[in-house]
């Protein structure tokens, strides 16, 4: 029971990932390659996204990264992209053409890759915040675990509010 209420959480982070993954292989076929080029790039790449957003749930579930915070994000993603960009380039070269060429050599092309993390990092965390409420409003009955998380979800946006308010309140002695 407790693989599949964590199963349940790792599940937006899932899709995010592997839709974001999806979407970079459609560019390679606008950026003019081969249809079968571009879904086997788009393949490689969703997996290892879409393995590393559940993580990102599951992590979330377990109270290691909060909810509005990005900084626990760009870091976790400053090591997870460039790393599911590796498997991606790897396994592409490989099977393409039998090798592995990586534009400027592997600390080059990892270096570039977490620059280009914190743009992931940022689209992932504004999507993921944005479908994970409502994930855990849809499975809070059954999963105890998603409770938990509302709960500081909850807790995040009241401290939102508050915070809101407060800034919008006249100050004594302005006019």
């Amino acid at each position: 029971m407790e693989h599949r209420h964590s199963f349940e959480l790792a599940l937006p982070g899932l899709a995010v990932g592997a839709v974001a993954g999806a979407a970079a292989g459609g560019l390679t076929l606008i950026a003019g390659q081969p249809a079968g080029t571009a879904a086997l790039s788009a393949l490689l790449l969703a997996t290892p996204l879409g393995l590393l957003g559940g993580g990102y749930g599951l992590l979330m579930s377990r109270g290691t990264i909060r909810p509005g915070l990005f900084a626990p994000a760009g870091l976790y993603w400053l090591a997870g992209f460039p790393l599911a960009r590796l498997v991606q380039e790897t396994a592409l070269g490989l099977v393409l053409a039998g090798e592995v060429v990586l534009a400027g050599g592997l600390p080059g092309f990892l270096a570039y890759q977490a620059m280009v993390s914190l743009g992931f990092a940022l689209g992932f965390v504004w999507l993921h915040e944005r479908l994970m409420p409502y994930w855990l409003l849809r499975v809070r009955g059954r999963n105890p675990r998603a409770r938990e998380l509302l709960g500081r979800y909850v807790a995040h946006a009241e401290v939102l509010r508050r915070t809101a308010e407060r800034r919008r309140a006249p100050r004594k002695g302005a006019r």
